[in-house]
């Protein structure tokens, strides 16, 4: 999605209020500046973060004007760490889970990342779905590490609607999530033939997610029982990901075959999202403890080799503006990394600035254009945040 009027934004939030006195003082009864923040923003704001304070309160406020950039039910600003601004909507808290759709996806790149840790996935060998072994079944080829980048070859499809931010009923995501797939939707990815050889193009999935998190049961459960898959993962992930990470809120759906829904049905407070955030920013660690190694999140955030904008589950800002442009080139930090969910979920980390942002809600492909740019414009108030 391009940058279309960052400049115009930004040249409109940073705008001063010329009291009423100096205009009269000066004999003008021009136009006023800008409306001061409301005092919800200005509420919201513990410490401005080395950003202009007024400026600060009128790019919160835009990103809760529903008419234009979809209903925001939560923002939270971190920098350094801590959290410097946070605003609710309507019947939101600080404690309420809230979905991310497929910001998910980044929950379990972090899971495979701990399997591959310890030996029991590897990543640059064939996934072991077992109906990809057979012999002469050109799936085969497909490795963890081209799933997890998004490039397995596989079909699919998770077109939607124009103007609706509703999928269509034809889109595989649709089929897998909640039609004739939803009961076993690892089977229902898995079944997709290949369109394009393995490795070879970039096309995002949430098929990926769903199959990376068939593979981490598979060698979690001691065999295929739902409930027995669910416990393995489920206790895999809280205590080795989740809690590690803080995120104690979070909740994470399975489907009828016991797999953990890894494309997106995972939910949490706004606070927990952003210390995934955090997790990221600080390349594993939490309080100086290392969790995850380094160097897998450091192939997290690395370009995957068919697209610069994606690195693995993780959105990238290393690439040109075009299709797969989802965060900001050309106009914020190179460095700057984004989760990204449907709908227009953001858990974006921008280690030159040393922030975590995080954006909650309800945006329609109407809004969605309108929603990237005021939250690039709120990035681009912090100290270093132009490219």
């Amino acid at each position: 999605m391009p940058v279309r009027r960052l400049p115009h934004i930004l040249a409109l939030l940073a705008l001063p209020t010329l009291p009423l006195a100096m205009l009269a003082a000066c004999g003008q009864s021009g136009p006023e500046g800008p409306p001061p923040p409301s005092a919800e923003s200005q509420a919201a704001i513990r410490d401005d973060g080395g950003a202009p304070r007024q400026a600060l309160g009128r790019a919160i406020d835009a990103l809760f004007d529903e008419e234009a950039a979809g209903r925001t039910d939560a923002l939270v600003v971190m920098k350094r760490g801590s959290v410097i601004a946070e605003r609710y909507g309507a019947g939101v808290r600080a404690e309420t889970r809230l979905p991310a759709w497929s910001v998910g996806q980044c929950v379990t790149a972090l899971m495979i990342g701990q399997l591959v840790s310890d030996g029991r996935l590897r990543l640059n060998e064939s996934a072991p779905v077992p109906e990809w072994q057979r012999p002469g079944d050109p799936r085969g080829a497909v490795t963890l590490k081209q799933l997890l980048q998004m490039r397995s070859g596989l079909r699919h499809d998770e077109t939607a609607v124009a103007g609706t931010g509703m999928l269509e009923t034809e889109s595989d995501r649709m089929r897998m999530l909640f039609l004739d797939g939803r009961d076993d939707m690892a089977a229902y990815a898995e079944a997709q033939p290949l369109e394009a050889p393995a490795g070879k193009t970039f096309e995002h999935s949430s098929a990926s997610a769903v199959i990376l998190a068939d593979l981490a049961a598979r060698v979690l459960s001691p065999d295929s029982n739902p409930a027995r898959r669910r416990q393995a993962v489920g206790d895999y992930l809280r205590n080795r990901v989740l809690l590690p990470i803080g995120m104690n809120s979070t909740l994470v759906e399975y489907d009828r075959a016991g797999t953990m829904i890894g494309s997106g049905m995972i939910h949490a407070s706004a606070r927990d999202w952003a210390k995934l955030g955090e997790f990221l920013r600080h390349s594993g660690s939490v309080g100086g403890a290392q969790i995850l190694p380094r160097r897998w999140v450091q192939f997290m955030l690395e370009p995957s080799p068919r697209e610069a904008n994606y690195g693995a589950g993780v959105w990238l800002n290393r690439g040109e503006a075009g299709e797969n442009a989802r965060l900001f080139p050309g106009t914020a930090p190179r460095n700057l990394f984004g989760c990204l969910g449907e709908y227009g979920q953001y858990v974006v980390g921008s280690p030159d600035q040393l922030l975590t942002v995080v954006r909650i809600g309800q945006s329609n492909a109407g809004q969605k254009g309108e929603l990237h740019d005021r939250l690039g414009a709120l990035l681009a108030l912090f100290p270093g945040g132009r490219e």
